[in-house]
């Protein structure tokens, strides 16, 4: 039996140095073994791609945007939120027609003028709209080619004085569905009158200078016009110069909205929070917006993820 004490002595010993072996191992500053350290690298993967979101969101704007939303807000929505805009333009008025025949759908409607909402509220016209609101207004200017043989013109004498001279290639867009179209007319007619230059009126009523309001930008920057009527932040955003047409007191006036039924509601909400909160502010300024703060909302219904946005809606 005495044989045996010094092996199990040794065998205590050796457990004993395990023990405190494993003890060190826990000191601060240790490299942690590798199962501690699965559950912490997982769990802010999962929260930053549920914070993001994903998937496409569906925006019809008003074609005096496209610049802004295809080079800039669109391009910043996706990379801030991990969503996919995708949108469509035109003028509101026709965007609007194509909403309520079934013939456009989407998530999100941008118009340049509040009233269009007012043919997509009520059980009469669809119920698509039940709120919106303002969220930026930007003055109507007369953009030119600064090529064009009437550019020099255009700097030195009244901007009616100058549509007013033979073989000028004017542009705007169409009056009965744009609001620019309508702002257009209505500064023509204007000037007609009030600065004594009759064939304004008949540039007011001609159909030959009336335009798709998202092909006016290109054809006046391919030389197809010498000059074009556009919202300053449009033109901003485009590089077009402009002169501001004085004794006018014309503008733009944009509204935002979740259009009923939309399909991807979370990515629509997504997107007007974007719009409007902090994240859009610094290329909007940039183009020229005169942002409106906080927006104005009419009607009920506003999503409760957008109060931090629309606060009092």
């Amino acid at each position: 039996m005495s044989c045996r004490r010094p092996v199990l002595a040794a065998a205590l010993s050796a457990i004993a140095i395990s023990l405190v072996a494993a003890g060190c191992a826990k000191t601060p500053g240790a490299t942690p073994p590798p199962a501690t350290t699965l559950p912490t690298t997982a769990a802010p993967t999962t929260t930053a791609a549920a914070a993001r979101g994903s998937g496409p969101v569906d925006v019809l704007y008003a074609g005096s945007l496209a610049d802004a939303m295809q080079k800039q807000i669109g391009p910043g929505f996706d990379t801030a939120t991990g969503y996919t805009f995708t949108g469509f333009s035109g003028d509101s008025g026709s965007l609007a027609t194509e909403i309520s025949s079934k013939v456009q759908q989407g998530d999100v409607f941008i118009s340049a003028n509040p009233m269009v909402n007012t043919r997509l509220e009520g059980a009469a016209n669809g119920n698509w709209v039940s709120w919106y609101a303002t969220w930026a207004s930007s003055p109507l200017v007369l953009g030119y080619n600064p090529s064009s043989s009437f550019a020099a013109d255009l700097k030195s004498k009244p901007w009616y004085e100058v549509l007013a001279e033979p073989n000028i290639l004017i542009g705007r867009t169409d009056p009965t569905t744009d609001p620019k179209g309508a702002l257009s007319v209505t500064a023509l007619t204007n000037a007609a009158t009030a600065d004594s230059e009759p064939s304004l009126s008949a540039i007011a009523t001609s159909t030959t200078n009336v335009y798709p309001e998202n092909t006016l930008v290109g054809r006046l920057q391919a030389g197809q016009l010498d000059v074009g009527f556009f919202y300053a932040a449009e033109a901003a955003a485009a590089g077009i110069p402009t002169i501001p047409l004085t004794g006018q007191t014309l503008a733009a006036h944009y509204t935002i909205t979740i259009l009923s039924g939309a399909p991807h509601e979370a990515g629509a909400e997504a997107f007007v929070a974007y719009l409007l909160g902090a994240g859009a502010m610094p290329a909007l300024t940039a183009d020229g917006f005169t942002l409106v703060s906080p927006p104005t909302v009419m009607g009920t219904g506003v999503p409760t993820g957008l109060q931090s946005v629309l606060p009092g809606a």
